[in-house]
């Protein structure tokens, strides 16, 4: 068949942009091989290589949480600093998401992805997920063969979850649990080596004009650090909230963040997060609901791994073979989702979704105590409790992973496909991070009204009962949400030039508005798109 340009700056109007706009014309573009890619292989390895940079980033989470344990006994950190560290990953990732996007726009998101290997663990993360999300987003249209390439992408996200888990297990019980790093360190070297060869070179992702925001920077990463470390440090501190360097370091940090605020609002002239990211329909409240899913995820992957290890006692091992339905559940729903996302709304997928992440969290919050004589029998639980929350667990992460992804790439411009990703995958992280926080906070808050210290199993219970608010206060945000099916359609830009045609062509000069996007038309022929809110946030 013969491939019709994926992307072109030649628009008509009249009866040939009728003819552009049918929809048998927008659907094969929408399932065609992108013309910047000559073959099936080069395409494949292109994919290949960006979704493994999002499988590592996954790796180095959920596999850190399995050696917490033996890393913890081998630098003497009691339970209840045990926290922290858990947070400080995802939390290091999030702050530097955003200012990575934005040198992807000045670099290019190829030189960003590339250069991500030969930074710091959690630092390097943050570099792969925006420049590797913006690459996906630039270089595919909307459509099924988009949907099916954010699924895979959604795939390797379970992959890496379970294949960080194993690797925790084994050099856990195996190795030494700092072989769990070197064998990240050289498959990371491995990705970016080969995206030298198949990443293309010609994206036009950058923005000549685009600059550093430095004191946007500066504010933000400052100010989420500050307020996440005193919501996980609060409870563990010699005086709990009492103590002087947690209100100091809270106060502080609500202070620079709302400064963070003023500075992306009314100081800076190329804000680290422009308003247009927050004009598309719903998207407030989909942030929201974002962010308190995340925690749920976050919650549930840490507190259960505890629970496994510490209370029912199984070794890593046995604990990496209890999580394996989340990788092979995830993979089903990821590929399967890539047939279906154009079919079923997305904001039916977004209920069933949080549905999940809520049964996740309350199985394990009712699995009964086992007695001396090891009844209920370990078996028992596993099946009736652990095993259905595994399959509750990526029904709620993977379905809302890959649904958002579509849905805010698609409804941005290229020029925003790096802040964009930026934004999402920060919510992925500061969502675990804060709500670490404030699930430490409650077991702490719990032990000082007792006035006593809770065993274990009564600990991660508290977790998990956070969780279920949360997964709570998320489904209740996704409900108010509308959004239709993610099938073939225009991109963004190719709305915004089309009206710009036909409005010069009319003699039109100001702002208009089409498909949710705010065209701004100068005198002197310029143009501007910005994703248009048309309902209240």
């Amino acid at each position: 068949m013969a491939h019709d340009p994926v992307a072109t700056n030649s628009y008509t109007t009249g009866d040939d942009a009728h003819e552009y706009l049918s929809k048998a014309h927008l659907e094969r573009l929408g399932r065609q091989r992108p013309a910047i890619f000559s073959s099936w292989l080069t395409e494949a390895c292109f994919v290949f290589t960006v979704v493994m940079s999002m499988m590592m980033s996954e790796y180095y989470i959920s596999g850190f949480n399995i050696i917490l344990p033996p890393v913890s006994k081998s630098l003497h950190l009691n339970d209840s600093a045990q926290t922290w560290p858990a947070a400080a990953a995802s939390l290091t990732i999030a702050a530097l998401l955003v200012p990575f996007a934005r040198l992807c726009d000045i670099y290019s998101s190829r030189i960003i992805f590339l250069g991500g290997p030969y930074l710091a663990t959690c630092v390097g993360s943050a570099a792969f997920l925006p420049a590797g999300l913006a690459l996906l987003g630039c270089t595919y249209r909307p459509g099924p063969r988009k949907n099916l390439i954010f699924s895979i992408y959604g795939a390797f996200t379970c992959i890496g979850f379970y294949f960080g888990i194993f690797m925790g297990a084994v050099t856990a019980e195996f190795l030494n649990w700092r072989w769990y790093f070197w064998l990240g360190g050289i498959i990371v070297g491995f990705v970016a080596l080969g995206g030298i060869f198949v990443i293309p070179r010609n994206l036009n992702d950058t923005d000549p004009k685009a600059r550093m925001d430095w004191l946007g920077a500066v504010t933000i990463v400052s100010g989420l650090v500050l307020i996440v470390y005193a919501f996980t440090d609060g409870g563990h501190a010699p005086n709990g909230w009492a103590t002087p360097y947690i209100y100091i370091t809270l106060i502080l940090g609500v202070v620079i963040l709302l400064g963070a605020v003023y500075v992306q609002g009314w100081v800076s002239s190329q804000p680290l997060l422009p308003a247009e990211l927050f004009r598309p329909k719903y998207m407030k409240r989909l942030i929201g609901s974002l962010f308190c899913a995340y925690g749920v995820y976050g919650l549930y992957l840490f507190y259960a791994s505890f629970y496994i290890e510490n209370v029912l006692h199984a070794s890593p091992i046995l604990t990496a073979a209890w999580f394996t339905p989340l990788a092979i559940g995830g993979v089903c729903l990821a590929i399967g989702g890539g047939f279906i996302l154009h079919i079923i709304p997305n904001h039916i997928l977004m209920i069933i979704s949080g549905l999940g992440f809520i049964l996740s969290v309350l199985l394990f919050a009712l699995i009964p105590e086992q007695s001396v004589s090891k009844d209920p029998s370990t078996s028992f639980l596993y099946w009736a409790y652990i095993f259905p929350a595994m399959l509750c667990g990526t029904i709620g992460v993977d379905i809302i992973f890959n649904v958002t992804n579509i849905y805010i790439t698609t409804a941005m411009p290229r020029r925003l496909q790096a802040a964009a990703s930026g934004l999402i995958n920060s919510l992925l992280y500061l969502g675990i991070a804060f709500w670490l926080g404030i699930g430490g906070l409650a077991i702490s808050t719990t032990e000082n009204l007792r006035e006593e210290s809770l065993p274990k199993h009564k600990q991660y219970r508290i977790g998990f009962w956070t969780g279920l608010g949360v997964a709570g206060l998320s489904l209740a945000l996704t409900l108010t949400i509308r959004m239709g099916q993610a099938s073939s359609g225009m991109t963004a830009d190719e709305k915004a030039e089309i009206e710009h045609r036909e409005m010069r062509q009319t003699g039109v000069v100001g702002a208009n508005n089409v498909g949710g996007a705010e065209i701004r038309t100068s005198r002197d022929g310029e143009v501007e798109m910005a994703p248009q809110e048309t309902s209240s946030a």
